[in-house]
């Protein structure tokens, strides 16, 4: 069984279930494994939760 762990700045419900249709698709076409035996978990994690270069991501200008 195939498990995917996503870690990512909160997204809208909508992008991630394209994602893990996309996701989905990729690891049945792959690893021949039919779909309900792959697993994927969003974590969304805040922006002040993140640190790059010394800063917080939310201090950072949105790109």
């Amino acid at each position: 069984m195939p498990f995917v762990r996503i870690s990512m700045f909160p997204r809208p419900e909508a992008i991630k279930k394209a994602l893990a249709k996309d996701i989905t698709d990729a690891i049945v076409r792959h690893c021949q494994v039919p779909p309900e035996a792959t697993w994927i978990v969003f974590e969304d994690i805040p922006k002040d939760h993140w640190a790059m270069g010394g800063s917080l991501a939310s201090d950072k200008p949105a790109s």
